[in-house]
């Protein structure tokens, strides 16, 4: 019984975090006039919004860029470490020193990707009260 709604928990809260986003949108998306435009829609309004002022040739803008674009790579190597632990602990066959070897990957990959949000918490802040 525990088992069943732990399961029913955790699917929960997937749903939760995929539908969260769309409430983002909702909520924060500036310059949207009409409530029928879609997400994509606010979300482009909220962006052009937000940094007219800055020009793809200042400082700050080619800073903001390669810190964007730096912090996607690592979300994309993230995703390719869990990818890549959950491949080699469904492979290890019940060898306990590989499912070790891919616990601590994807830990260790988890606790990259912690780091790196929290670079781009003080990155967002950083940027919106002192460059902007």
């Amino acid at each position: 019984m525990k088992k069943t709604i732990k399961q029913a928990l955790i699917l929960v809260s997937f749903v939760v975090l995929m539908v969260l986003p769309y409430f983002v949108f909702v909520q924060f998306a500036q310059g949207a006039t009409n409530a029928s435009s879609s997400p994509l829609d606010r979300l482009k309004n909220s962006a052009t919004g937000a940094y007219a002022d800055v020009d793809s040739t200042s400082v700050s803008g080619i800073v903001g860029t390669v810190i964007s674009t730096a912090l996607s790579l690592l979300g994309v190597i993230f995703i390719i470490l869990i990818i890549l632990g959950g491949y080699q602990w469904m492979t290890a066959g019940g060898n306990e020193d590989e499912v070790s070897k891919a616990q601590s990957r994807i830990k260790t990959a988890i606790i990259g990707l912690v780091i790196t949000l929290s670079a781009y918490a003080v990155w967002a802040f950083v940027a919106e009260r002192l460059l902007y």
